[in-house]
């Protein structure tokens, strides 16, 4: 598919007199584009199901523009860049398709069980247990637990006992060969030494089955992460998110300049849906609410009106109407909500004016969910991380089910943001975001 799809349009391009002849034009091009993937490790074992991010794709293909601008200054060929972009952007559609493709077609074979890699989880009962259960509410991983071995001795792991010691070589072996589990995952604990852990890589290794320590990191991105050496051993550094130098400043001129062309493009949705809300019901067609956003600071958020008048003096008798846990109030079926509201929050309209938020600068296109001050009042400390990056009018929470999902959810989703926050993200969120909102799930 990569070889095709760049070889193709450039012997097209090549056979119409644009450069090369077209035998020497696909020939290059063709070799050039699986090459630049293959260096940059695209084929390697279990790519696939990594995902189907568009900007690696994007990487890949400006760096085979510069190979073969290279090659082209080194053979003294003259081409022409404005007819050579449009040929060699195939491509980069195909490919960026077919990964996407692949990605799914991964996921789904590893829903139905299907190629999966099967683990035998390495380490003291507790810690054991807590990875089986996390890697086991998961679907969309390469690994199925099949095992356990606690020091002492060995054993599934739903029914370990507490045993303490040394895990001997040869058992982890013997219980690998049992299982049929072709990858060995250790958590360190008291009982690891480096020459134990040593010896056990040989030994898995020689027997063609893998190991992998798990740090016990959880929500870390890898770009995060930085292997070091000191004193003869690996150091993985975590490294924080960025809050200062390009990637926030292309954050800030992506949400101005973004925030702009979105309301110059959306202006007669805008003006169409406040003529909407003026005739149906009184009251007015904006409603300005209290939040806090960046480091506590408070600001008023525009959203189209989508209840009736003096709904908020309305929230006391609904209290015990809630839906949702910890510090949000949402109920399914609000009586507050008018009929066009109903229309206008299925489709994320009513949010628009929050566009106005972003170039005021109390908001970003993306971020975590703007909290009430009463909500910032219940929080605890992890809760607060919450408030170190501004809120955004999109973010995981919206991208994931947005009401749908229990506040822990929601707080593991905007912590997770805060976290590993990249502008490639960013523009990642803002892709789904479209696909969040045709399909309504979890707007009400």
């Amino acid at each position: 598919m990569d070889v095709l799809g760049a070889a193709l349009p450039a012997g097209a391009l090549g056979a119409a007199g644009g450069g090369p002849g077209p035998l020497p034009a696909a020939a290059v091009v063709g070799a050039a584009w699986p090459l630049i993937a293959a260096v940059r490790g695209r084929y390697a074992a279990g790519r696939a199901g990594e995902g189907a991010a568009v900007l690696p794709v994007l990487r890949d293909w400006l760096a085979m523009l510069g190979l073969l601008a290279a090659v082209c200054v080194a053979m003294r060929l003259e081409v022409s860049a404005g007819a050579w972009l449009p040929a060699l952007l195939p491509c980069l559609v195909l490919t960026a398709a077919h990964r996407r493709l692949a990605y799914r077609r991964t996921l789904a074979l590893r829903r139905r069980a299907r190629g999966l890699r099967r683990v035998l989880v390495v380490g003291e009962r507790g810690a054991a247990d807590g990875l089986t259960a996390r890697m086991g509410a998961r679907t969309d991983d390469e690994y199925v637990v099949v095992g356990g071995c606690v020091p002492g001795g060995f054993e599934r792991p739903e029914d370990a006992a507490d045993a303490e010691g040394t895990v001997d070589t040869a058992t982890v072996l013997e219980r690998a060969a049992e299982l049929g589990a072709d990858t060995v995952f250790v958590v360190p604990g008291r009982w690891t030494t480096a020459e134990g852990l040593r010896r056990l890589a040989r030994a898995l290794h020689d027997d063609g089955r893998s190991l992998a320590v798990v740090p016990g990191l959880v929500d870390v991105s890898r770009r995060r992460l930085r292997l070091t050496r000191a004193a003869g051993m690996t150091v993985l550094h975590v490294e924080p998110a960025p809050r200062r130098g390009l990637p926030v400043l292309l954050k800030r001129i992506t949400d101005r300049v973004g925030a702009l062309l979105l309301t110059a493009v959306l202006s007669p949705v805008l003006l169409g849906v406040a003529a909407a809300v003026r005739l149906s019901s009184p009251g007015p067609v904006i409603y300005r609410q209290l939040r806090v956003g960046q480091g506590r600071r408070p600001f008023p958020m525009w959203k189209f009106r989508t209840m009736v008048e003096a709904a908020d003096r309305m929230r006391p008798a609904l209290e015990a109407a809630n839906e949702h846990d910890g510090a949000m109030f949402k109920i399914r079926e609000d009586p507050r909500v008018t009929p066009l509201g109903r229309f206008l929050r299925r489709y994320s309209l009513d949010e628009l004016p929050q566009l106005f938020n972003v170039l005021a600068g109390h908001m970003s296109l993306v971020g975590p969910r703007p909290p009430l001050p009463e909500e910032v009042e219940r929080y605890d400390d992890t809760e607060l991380r919450r408030l170190s990056v501004k809120p955004g009018i999109t973010g995981l929470w919206q991208v994931s089910g947005r009401s749908d999902l229990s506040w822990d959810e929601t707080v593991a989703l905007d912590l997770r943001y805060v976290d590993n926050w990249s502008y490639a993200g960013d523009v990642g969120i803002l892709a789904r975001t479209f696909r969040a909102v045709v399909s309504a799930r979890g707007a009400y």
